[in-house]
């Protein structure tokens, strides 16, 4: 063989190394913890949305198949996002492939979805879209709950589909201002302080 034949055969293993490689890492479900909830994709399902007591908020809140918090942002109306672009970055918005799924305490008949403008089906809940938070690193974190970004603010929720707005947090770098402002009719318009 010369060595152009050695050199094409070299090429192919590095090539097949790398795809071995690449087919090993992150091809699960949104276990990490930097990125909040992420679509379902066990089996094409639907994604999971269930309730835990927290400690912080000293109420039961809904969480996602991970047990991390969800929220509503108050300024989306009715089902419809207004949540994109680098917003999304950071609330990242819960997507499922199906029909979501109640857990225990979750009432089934406000379970819903709703279609958002980059073809994706978000999960809502009691007519409110839900979203994830990036700081939030651990089941029970609510470090966004309270928090004024993009507009409007940003609460857990409660299995009624209330806003959780006991011991909300500053939400850190989440608020333009750094405020832990709780009332519902906050509009002060935040960055993301990335």
């Amino acid at each position: 063989m010369n060595v152009a034949g050695h050199v094409r055969i070299g090429f192919g293993a590095v090539a097949l190394g790398a795809l071995a490689i690449a087919g090993c890492g992150g091809g699960g479900s949104s276990s990490s913890t930097t990125a909040a909830p992420a679509a379902s994709s066990a089996g094409g399902g639907g994604a999971s949305v269930a309730t835990a007591d927290n400690s912080n908020l000293g109420q039961t809140i809904l969480v996602d198949g991970n047990g991390m918090t969800l929220y509503l942002f108050e300024k989306d109306t009715g089902t419809q996002s207004q949540c994109s672009g680098t917003c999304a970055q950071g609330w990242p918005p819960y997507t499922t492939k199906g029909n979501p799924t109640a857990g225990s305490g979750v009432d089934a008949s406000k379970l819903g979805t709703t279609k958002r403008s980059d073809g994706t089906t978000q999960v809502t809940y009691d007519g409110h879209p839900l979203y994830g938070f990036v700081e939030d690193q651990k089941p029970g974190d609510v470090t966004g709950n309270g928090s004024t970004a993009f507009g409007a603010a940003w609460y857990a929720v409660q299995p009624s589909g209330d806003t959780a707005t006991g011991g909300a947090t500053s939400g850190g770098s989440s608020s333009g201002s750094g405020s832990s402002n709780t009332s519902s009719s906050s509009s002060s318009s935040g960055g993301y302080g990335y």
